[in-house]
């Protein structure tokens, strides 16, 4: 069997992830501290401006698929990537203008966020393309841990830029990453056809397959159900969680940095152990035990108090939810990618995500709403049962389809 760094592109094609990866995380923490504490947006409003930035997934995603499918793929990304750096840098630019607002913060996030599904659409297929299937596994989990570590720096990085220069200006460094990565994805060689012209049909019914094909699948379809689901009250959860640790449980900017820094090495670890994990269980097992393991892990933070414990509990929280995501990830992904068509792969993954997003741009506001409307210990109370029920729903589907054990089985031991 090949090594994976071996496998020519894959490098450069891992470095761009894990520098763009690194920006999101500088961003992410830059956006909330903006929203919440330099433009003093309530809950709903934060809800508001997380929806926007999910938004497109739901609008959009099934068509990014099919446009996907019909082109080159790296090309794609790295207009993307060129795009992404250019809306970033507006924010810091519309906020030394005096001109940047909660509406005009929707509206630059729901732009990037357009930018970010078709990028996203076509990274994932283009790494069967770039890897062998063997490998296509350790692939994605090397990615996530590239994503991981960055998660476990990035937050702090983040806290002390955002001390220093402030939110708006930690927005720039993520632009920089996205130029970083485009130029990197750019020099990548690997084999990446033009699709054949004269296979389309219509718009609808290249759409209509791509559907079908998820939610007819037998094993599929509960995985990508059940995983819309888990992303709605994840949502609610990670959406309150912003205001609810600044206002209430009083941890800081900096308790911010931190929690998400735990989150980040929870990942890491995750990302090395999720082969070790899936030669020894089954692939329907390890999804439904993480999956178990990822909502009631949730339960330290909601039971959370103010003072020397809260920054503890949430910790704590964010560290086993990601450690349990980062390990069933990479199998679900590399699962997906094993079982699909090339040709109807960029539709496959941009169907799933545009849905599993699209609860993100639901779950925001809703979970927003409940805060403001009657506590964020209400709200988080929701998101955390509903991730657990969605995980035993996945649970009791591999259980009744005994024909899903003899499909995903051969991948355990890819």
């Amino acid at each position: 069997m090949p090594r994976l760094m071996d496998v020519p592109g894959y490098i450069r094609f891992w470095t761009a992830s894990a520098v763009s990866a690194f920006g999101s995380q500088v961003s992410g923490l830059a956006l909330q501290i903006l929203t919440a504490v330099t433009l003093s947006a309530s809950a709903t409003e934060v809800g508001l401006v997380n929806a926007a930035r999910w938004a497109p997934y739901l609008l959009f995603g099934l068509l990014a698929g099919v446009l996907v499918d019909r082109c080159r793929r790296k090309p794609m990304m790295v207009t993307m990537d060129l795009g992404r750096a250019v809306l970033l840098s507006a924010i810091p630019l519309l906020y030394a203008l005096d001109r940047l607002s909660i509406a005009a913060l929707c509206v630059c996030v729901f732009a990037f966020g357009v930018l970010c599904l078709f990028f996203e659409a076509a990274n994932q297929s283009y790494v069967p393309r770039l890897v062998p299937k063997e490998l296509l596994n350790a692939g994605y989990a090397r990615m996530e841990q590239a994503s991981a570590v960055a998660g476990s720096t990035g937050p702090l990085i983040a806290g002390v830029l955002i001390r220093f220069i402030g939110a708006p200006l930690a927005i720039l460094v993520d632009a920089i990453t996205y130029l970083m990565s485009g130029m990197l994805l750019a020099s990548v060689r690997a084999h990446d056809p033009v699709p054949d012209r004269g296979a389309r049909r219509s718009l609808g019914s290249e759409l209509r397959e791509g559907v079908a094909w998820v939610y007819r699948h037998r094993t599929l379809a509960s995985i990508a159900l059940t995983s819309h689901a888990m992303l709605l009250f994840n949502t609610i959860v990670s959406t309150v969680f912003v205001v609810y640790a600044l206002r209430e449980l009083k941890i800081g900017d900096f308790g911010l940095g931190v929690t998400y820094a735990c989150a980040g090495l929870g990942a890491v670890l995750g990302g090395a152990l999720s082969g070790w994990v899936v030669r020894r269980l089954d692939v329907g097992a390890t999804l439904i035990v993480f999956r178990i393991l990822a909502a009631a892990a949730w339960l330290p933070m909601v039971l959370a108090e103010r003072g020397p414990w809260g920054l503890l509990s949430v910790s704590l929280a964010f560290f086993v939810v990601s450690l349990a995501i980062s390990i069933e990830s990479p199998v679900e992904m590399s699962y997906r990618q094993s079982v699909t068509p090339d040709r109807l792969r960029g539709r496959m993954n941009a169907t799933i995500r545009s849905f599993n997003w699209g609860m993100v741009a639901v779950g925001a506001p809703l979970g927003g709403l409940l805060a403001d409307q009657v506590s964020y210990r209400f709200a988080l109370w929701v998101g955390l049962c509903g991730a657990v029920i969605q995980a035993l729903v996945l649970a009791v589907s591999r259980t009744r389809d005994a024909r899903a054990a003899d499909e995903l089985e051969p991948l355990a031991t890819a």
